[in-house]
């Protein structure tokens, strides 16, 4: 009788520890994620969205621009930066690897043709990203520098007043800007 009732025991124990990993392993829902947005103040700057024929949600943020003295030295009119992952269905089951970030530049004359390498000092570290893929619209007066970037390279740049060389352009990330970074981070893990 007593092995009975152990062999009880373990069973349901197993049975809790199975459907513990099993809801664990399930991952965020694009609800919760939704939540998430709304709870951090972000429904501006986050946008979540669900493409049927390719049962795939995308995570999308926009910032908000560089200073304009910044933007003006660098020859442009604005520049700001978007970010963006995808994931398979309505379930986020793991962080990304790797996060987009392309900056929008807002120029009459293209600044970045040429030179579009991207380094970014934050505290006593500097992280090299390269070269961006890069793409005008010379009809919209638009450049695009786009960046394929780790999430640990994200993590270092939540630090507030960090300094970009973006070609030749010098430029420092806002604290709303910083946020957005912090956010992305938050919103792309499981919790």
């Amino acid at each position: 009788m007593l092995e009975f009732v152990m062999n009880r025991t373990i069973l349901i124990i197993l049975f809790a520890l199975l459907f513990t990993i099993s809801a664990a392993a399930q991952g965020k829902s694009s609800d919760a994620i939704k939540k998430q947005v709304h709870d951090l103040k972000s429904d501006r700057i986050f946008k979540l969205t669900y493409d049927y024929d390719s049962d795939s949600t995308k995570l999308f943020a926009v910032a908000e621009n560089f200073d304009k003295k910044d933007a003006e030295h660098a020859g442009t009119q604005a520049i700001n930066f978007a970010m963006a992952f995808t994931f398979g269905g309505q379930t986020l089951t793991a962080p990304p690897a790797t996060i987009n970030l392309t900056f929008w530049v807002l120029t009459k004359k293209p600044q970045f043709a040429v030179s579009h390498h991207l380094k970014v000092t934050s505290g006593l570290e500097t992280v090299d990203f390269g070269d961006a893929r890069y793409a005008a619209k010379p009809s919209e007066n638009m450049e695009y520098l786009n960046f394929v970037i780790s999430r640990e390279d994200l993590a270092k740049l939540v630090i507030s007043g960090a300094k970009l060389k973006l070609g030749n352009a010098d430029l420092i990330f806002t604290a709303p800007q910083t946020n957005v970074f912090a956010n992305m981070l938050k919103l792309s893990t499981l919790q």
